[in-house]
């Protein structure tokens, strides 16, 4: 048995629905019955091998090129790899019922996969066909068929006279009559070529490749197109293959005649190509086959693949089919649905040429009878080669580190086998394991195909140069690839480049002075995308306004305070307290690291204050080392001794050296005293339990000299004889300020008021105590309330801190925040600080878009003898916010 390589010359018989085989198909086998001729679709074949056989009384008979042309099979292809068997209802191997029912059997063997063994299909369709037409002939790319009706025998000549094969019989007639019985025996075939009449046996005429079959009401004659009987003739300037004959029968004592004519077009000569049209031409009234009288054409069809079209597929596929005085006409896309591109290779030189196989379909009469012939042609169109020379289409984008192309444009018969790179060749199984992504793509609106390949920058084959800030990545290869069909192998040569800049990343760097620390992140290589987190807060466009950020093209900046809460404080020294800042850069996407930057610096500031009249101050910071402690638990020696003030991040002790366990030391000529900030021991016991952190220790001392001589100056008065008390009066005053932001470090200008401010915006208040150098005085805030006037008692009033607590039906309650020494603070008790969202306090209720004037009601409280009310009261903590 004949086989080829995926669309070679196969044939298989099937029938939808009996396909037996040992398992389940893997391939789609569908058989169609279309008109006078039935059609099998196999496929797709991909790189398997089919051997075909007939089946007859169960025995398999192989089908050469020419038993098809002989028997009426022939074999195409479709542009999905499927193969497409065409079959004539009255093929050699047909079991015929009454010339209406037809079955065909066939064996289908797969063999030559690399991946499993041989699959063998046996497969049987039985089609129907009952309105044969007188005459109806077939043309295929391989063979003419003609099957015309046998006449019956009173237009025999009588017993004794000669059958002279010159005087064709009045083929009319013959139609008129009933069918021959079956007593008569085709003996002769006489064959008209261009040099005369040549008559042979039924015998001689099928061993030289002729069909020959006499059904019960029929006589079928099939020639291989280029039979040497066969001659050409040009009908309205279309060359056609002809093939005319006349078939003697015999009985005893008679003998009769059927004459049987058949022309067929060829391709040279009757089809013609633009650069983007196909035009077919087949001559409207085929002379070969048209005996006498008055021609009739009563249809005319159109199909692809055997297959009809009505008029709307014709449309969407762009095909047109008309008629003149002498042709049918076809018009047809190259390029268009229906067809296919087939790969071609000459000199090394990538070639295509477009194939596609319309059907035409013609019924016409002769004279006024009813003999009818059905003419069908199955015209198989190849246009010229096609030049599609080869193109790489680099699409590297160079910051994804891959190469990435595209090799095209293909027709779909083109495999690609390997790909040879500097380290080697490598199959696609070997590409696909190695990382490299390989795809076959359809080209939008084409039947055409592409191959997509990416390649890693981190792949070994690629070739890598660095130097001058870039790095220039090269890949050379090469691409195997094969015609399927003729087994044609043929290469492609490549080499792309890809330049990349090498990439810095984003930095941070930081400084501080006595106050702040001042940062500054450079973007680096453009492309780079990143958040950044300054100690566990994004930078939001509030924080930013906040901490001053600035911006430009290639950096930006900002100033973090030291006592702002993003700050983690390490240490609290002598004179010092030395605090961290973290500031991390993150991928938005992965959440990933690209850096993370810490700076520490130590600020001078005063933690202990001593005071000449036996006084201290002492500040306790929470320490980073100690993340659950709350300052407020903080006492001194004396348990009882805690903070005056306190948050979550400090508290403030005011106390005297002779209490709260202070304890003194005596030295050369000085006075030393020394307390200790820490936890209580019921507090430590339940810490301990739930927690390894380190206990909290902060030792706080002051020294006083006690050799120190002090000059004293003294006026005398007169004495007087009883003690008296002199009455006499002094002016403190308070002043409020609004600071830029929350560290207080600038205020605004007297001259920048009134100040715009915008919905919520925060405003930081600053109340101080002027002309006062006692420490053991402070300022408390007993009422501050906001009026639409310059005129405190005005209407309405916008309560924000009642009794020394912000208000506590305020949705946006103020915030206090704590007063540090320094420069420009020598008692944090005499300042208050507060924040404030600007109209938060209104709720929207009413129109604040005229000025507002805050008022402020004060005390001033001695902290070593609070009386009650707002100088010896603590604020809930539910209500009183505080902001370190």
């Amino acid at each position: 048995m004949g086989h080829l390589l995926g669309l070679g010359w196969i044939f298989l018989l099937m029938a939808a629905g009996t396909i037996e085989a040992q398992k389940k198909p893997s391939i789609n086998i569908s058989t169609k019955c279309l008109g006078n001729i039935m059609r099998v679709d196999v496929g797709p074949l991909g790189g398997t091998l089919l051997d075909v056989a007939v089946i007859i009384n169960n025995t398999g008979v192989a089908l050469t090129p020419s038993i098809a042309a002989q028997c009426g099979f022939s074999m195409k292809s479709d542009p999905s790899g499927n193969a497409l068997i065409y079959v004539s209802l009255q093929n050699c191997f047909a079991q015929n019922a009454e010339d209406e029912l037809f079955t065909t059997a066939l064996q289908l063997r797969l063999h030559g996969s690399q991946f499993g063994q041989d699959e063998v299909y046996r497969v049987v369709e039985t089609c129907q066909y009952d309105v044969w037409a007188s005459r109806e002939v077939i043309c295929d790319y391989n063979y003419m068929e003609v099957s015309v009706r046998r006449a019956a025998p009173d237009d025999f000549p009588l017993p004794g006279h000669s059958v002279s094969s010159s005087k064709p019989l009045n083929s009319r007639r013959a139609a008129e009559k009933p069918p021959m019985d079956t007593g008569f025996r085709a003996t002769t075939v006489v064959f008209f070529t261009a040099e005369g009449e040549k008559p042979m046996t039924v015998t001689d005429a099928q061993k030289s490749g002729y069909g020959i079959g006499n059904t019960p009401t029929r006589l079928v004659l099939r020639s291989p197109m280029m039979a040497p009987e066969t001659y050409t003739q040009k009908v309205a300037g279309v060359p056609m293959r002809v093939f005319k004959t006349s078939t003697i029968f015999e009985k005893k004592w008679l003998a009769t005649q059927v004459d049987a004519a058949a022309a067929c077009p060829l391709h040279e000569g009757s089809v013609f190509f633009t650069q983007s049209t196909i035009t077919w031409y087949l001559p409207r009234q085929i002379d070969p086959m048209i005996s006498s009288g008055q021609f009739n054409l009563l249809e005319v069809h159109f199909g692809i693949n055997g297959q009809r079209l009505d008029a709307a597929e014709m449309q969407a596929r762009d095909y047109s089919i008309s008629l003149d005085d002498f042709y049918v006409i076809t018009e047809l896309p190259i390029g268009g649905v229906g067809g296919y591109y087939k790969s071609h290779i000459q000199d090394d030189l990538y070639y295509v040429s477009y194939m596609i196989e319309p059907m035409i379909e013609l019924l016409w009469t002769e004279d006024s009878s009813h003999e009818q012939t059905r003419y069908k042609v199955f015209f198989h169109i190849a246009t010229h080669l096609i030049p599609r020379p080869l193109e790489l289409i680099d699409n590297t984008v160079p910051g994804e580190d891959m190469f990435k192309m595209t090799l095209g444009h293909f027709a779909p018969d083109v495999v690609l086998m390997n790909i040879t790179f500097p380290t080697g060749v490598l199959s696609m199984q070997d590409c696909s394991a190695r990382g490299f992504n390989i795809l076959e793509h359809l080209s939008p609106n084409s039947s055409m195909k592409v191959f997509t390949l990416q390649v890693p920058f981190a792949d070994p084959a690629i070739l890598k140069q660095a130097g001058n800030g870039v790095t220039v990545y090269s890949l050379h290869l090469t691409f195997g690839l094969m015609l399927v069909d003729e087994l044609v192998f043929f290469s492609y040569a490549a080499s792309l480049e890809a330049v990349v800049k090498d990439l810095v990343p984003p930095s941070v760097s930081s400084g501080c002075d006595n106050s702040n620390f001042y940062v500054l992140v450079k973007y680096g290589t453009q492309g780079f995308n990143f958040q950044t987190m300054v100690g566990k807060r994004f930078m939001t466009p509030s924080l930013a306004q906040h901490y001053n950020y600035m911006e430009n093209g290639t950096h930006f900046s900002f100033v973090v305070p030291f006592s702002s809460p993003d700050v983690a404080v390490e240490a609290i020294e002598s004179s010092s307290i030395r605090s961290r800042l973290d500031v991390t850069l993150n991928n938005p996407e992965t959440n990933a690291q690209i850096k993370e930057f810490s700076v520490a610096c130590s600020f001078p500031s005063t933690i202990t204050e001593c005071f000449p009249n036996g006084t201290m101050t002492a500040l306790a910071l929470k320490l980073e080392s100690v993340p659950s402690l709350n300052p407020s638990k903080l006492t001194l020696e004396d348990p009882s001794c805690g903070p005056v003030h306190s948050n979550d991040r400090y508290a403030f002790f005011v106390f005297t050296v002779n209490s709260c366990g202070t304890k003194r030391k005596f030295m050369s000529n000085a006075m030393l005293y020394e307390n200790e900030i820490s936890l209580p021991d019921e507090v430590l016991t339940k810490k301990s339990q739930t927690s390894e952190e380190p206990e909290y220790h902060l030792k706080v001392s002051c020294v006083y000299d006690i050799n120190t001589s002090q000059a004293v100056a003294f006026n005398t008065r007169p004495r007087r004889s009883e003690p008296y008390a002199e009455n006499s009066k002094g002016q403190l005053q308070v002043v409020m300020h609004l600071a830029l932001d929350d560290s207080y470090s600038k205020l605004q200008n007297f001259e920048d008021y009134p100040i715009a401010k915008y919905l919520q915006q925060p405003l930081y208040f600053e109340v101080e105590l002027l002309k006062s150098a006692n420490p053991l005085v402070s300022l408390e805030l007993e009422n501050c309330w906001a009026t639409q006037q310059e005129d405190r008692t005005s209407q309405p009033r916008w309560n924000l801190i009642i009794n020394g607590c912000p208000n506590p039906v305020d949705p946006y309650q103020v915030v206090y925040h704590p007063v540090w020494a320094d420069a420009r603070v020598r008692y944090p008790s005499h300042f208050k600080r507060f924040e404030v969202q600007m109209f938060a306090f209104a709720d929207g209720k009413d129109d604040l878009s005229t000025k507002l004037f805050v008022h402020c009601d004060v005390v001033i409280c001695d902290t070593k003898n609070p009386i009650d009310g707002v100088c010896g009261q603590q604020c809930p903590n539910t209500e009183q916010r505080t902001k370190g």
